[in-house]
């Protein structure tokens, strides 16, 4: 799957399409992502594309994140240059706040180090996957987690309204099944939308629309990736 791009959440709004009909998008700022490190078979052992999103100011970077990015004096690299080993070429960037690496297994790619990839990236896309974070809810019962509908409400039940029932058996099996729904932590994982139509792409700003919603909150940083899902 080719490289894709890493971005902010912005926000839900709607526009018109061609028809005149309303749309639901959601608002993302996609790139600029520069090239961090690309990863090689012989080198690493797999093949991969390393990119980051957002500037980190560096009064807030440790120097092990300003190292990663930049050529910076270090007692590992006098050592290693006194060595005759060529150290890898770096990005000469900002420090990066949101840092992922995408496989590229067998696939020409045609990426370099330091180069800035933007939201015209996916100018020619026409659907793609979201990755992100869905939003925390805490820990939640089971009419809420799992959309139970909960026990009778007649005069006769006593506290047992949203009660999630019998969760095992009785002396057979003697146990209570693994992955059996109960209540729990909501939300906070990760959570992958596909399939999501581009609806437009706005090089002058960065920004990417896509019909329907993604996951986490407005400001949330996600993935954006090729789908191989069609309709």
């Amino acid at each position: 799957m080719p490289v894709g791009l890493l971005g902010k959440k912005v926000g839900m709004t709607q526009v018109y399409n061609e028809a005149g009909e309303i749309v639901p998008v959601t608002v993302i700022q996609a790139g600029p992502c520069p090239v961090l490190t690309v990863r090689t078979k012989d080198r690493d052992g797999y093949e991969a594309v390393q990119i980051g999103f957002g500037d980190k100011p560096r009064r807030l970077a440790t120097k092990a994140d300003r190292g990663q990015v930049a050529d910076i004096e270090s007692k590992r690299k006098k050592r290693l240059e006194q060595g005759g080993r060529t150290l890898d070429a770096k990005a000469g960037v900002e420090p990066q706040y949101f840092i992922r690496e995408f496989r590229t297994e067998g696939e020409e790619h045609g990426l370099t180090v330091g180069q800035k990839l933007d939201v015209n990236h996916f100018a020619e896309v026409k659907a793609v996957d979201v990755i992100g974070t869905s939003k925390g809810r805490g820990y939640t019962g089971v009419m809420k987690r799992h959309n139970f509908s909960g026990l009778g409400a007649a005069h006769g039940t006593k506290k047992v309204h949203r009660s999630g029932g019998s969760t095992g058996q009785r002396s057979d099996p003697s146990k209570v099944f693994k992955g059996t729904k109960m209540s729990g932590q909501y939300g906070n994982t990760r959570t992958t939308i596909r399939n999501l139509k581009v609806v437009k792409v706005d090089l002058e700003n960065n920004l990417l629309l896509v019909k329907g919603s993604i996951p986490g909150p407005a400001g949330q940083y996600i993935v954006i990736r090729h789908t191989n899902k069609f309709d």
